[in-house]
């Protein structure tokens, strides 16, 4: 399946300067699987995420931002942010934190690789929507303090939330986890079964 894998982290700060290669092994990761990265269309680490995804030759996966902004127009003048790495931006006009529910609600898993407050607010997200979680630790930020917060405080699915060092290795075992939990959905990557179902209603 072309699972939807969102990348949250930092926009700025200290883990992008010390974490961004991670990001970047994080999307390209994720291309080569095909599987589809979901970010906030934004700058710092979600941004090098996508770049990964686009430096993967020949057949790869997919890259799709979420971004805060109403308009194209928008996402460029006003929030400033980066276009030409993605596949298809979807201008949500949500803002930031309207547009981090929508973007990890529409994803299959969300991990984690550096982060702020907002990136807590997409792993608090993530976790109350029952989504699979990865944690890149070794990236800093909210990564890091992610094991001790989860110990702390009362989460659904915390003792799920899957922790690794090695990016490549986390995007493996999240995709693991994601197979696992659609085991029995069976899909065979055709559009027959939605044309059946719309000739159904006739």
């Amino acid at each position: 399946m072309r699972y939807q894998i969102c990348v949250s982290g930092a926009a700025s700060g200290d883990t992008v300067k010390r974490s961004h290669a991670l990001a970047f092994e994080l999307g390209k990761a994720i291309s080569v699987q095909g599987k589809t990265l979901l970010t906030g269309a934004t700058v710092g680490l979600p941004h090098y995420a996508a770049m990964g995804v686009m430096a993967v030759e020949g057949e790869r996966g997919l890259s799709i931002g979420f971004s805060p902004a109403a308009s194209f127009r928008e996402h460029v003048a006003t929030y400033r942010l980066p276009t030409k790495e993605f596949d298809y931006i979807n201008f949500t006009g949500m803002e930031y934190v309207g547009r981090d529910v929508h973007l990890v609600r529409s994803a299959d898993a969300v991990i984690t690789v550096g982060g702020r407050m907002g990136s807590l607010h997409e792993l608090s997200t993530a976790l109350e929507s029952r989504k699979v979680c990865g944690v890149l630790l070794g990236s800093g930020g909210l990564a890091d303090y992610t094991p001790v917060l989860l110990e702390n405080i009362e989460a659904p699915g915390a003792r799920d939330v899957i922790y690794d060092t090695d990016p490549i290795r986390l995007v493996q075992k999240v995709i693991d986890a994601l197979d696992k939990k659609y085991a029995d959905f069976e899909h065979d990557g055709t559009d027959s079964q939605v044309s059946s179902a719309r000739a159904g209603r006739g």
